[in-house]
């Protein structure tokens, strides 16, 4: 499988995503899946100014990136698909159930949510929405660089939350 990581990180393209894993993964192209950005070629060019020329960058919605999943996973070269939010990601899983693993790298504070780890804070809806994900068969883990040691699911949510 070419896709090495599907991610959810807020903050989409920046430089932990190209460098810390694309780095060390070899990436040959990055897949971002969010509605909005794909219909914003300015977007778009503000998140390729983050990558090296040699990388190539794939805007989608979710529903067409049900469709290239097939042609990501064939692509002989690594990659990683990234999404801003957790609800992006389950969309994707309900309409591509290959989507067999899934890393949460930065979901930053906003209110309502609360701390698990200090790059993962969460909402109790978030918190249903990956259950959810890992009752239809996804591993979810929490792990903001490749160096750093995964966080299961279960053991992020039965942190202690700061409130």
């Amino acid at each position: 499988m070419a896709i090495e990581l599907f991610r959810i990180d807020d903050r989409l393209i920046h430089g932990q995503v190209v460098v810390g894993w694309g780095q060390s993964m070899g990436l040959g192209f990055i897949a971002l899946v969010d509605d909005e950005v794909a219909a914003s070629e300015w977007e778009q060019e503000l998140y390729r100014m983050g990558v090296p020329p040699e990388m190539d960058v794939y805007f989608k919605t979710v529903e067409d990136a049900a469709v290239a999943l097939d042609d990501w996973f064939a692509d002989e070269r690594p990659g990683i698909l990234l999404t801003g939010d957790i609800d992006t990601m389950l969309r994707l899983i309900e309409l591509a159930p290959a989507v067999r693993s899934v890393n949460l790298g930065g979901i930053h504070y906003r209110a309502g949510r609360d701390l698990r780890l200090r790059y993962v804070y969460l909402t109790t809806d978030e918190e249903a929405a990956l259950r959810l994900m890992q009752q239809r068969g996804v591993q979810v883990t929490a792990q903001d660089v490749p160096s750093a040691r995964p966080v299961s699911l279960d053991d992020l949510l039965a942190t202690e939350t700061a409130k």
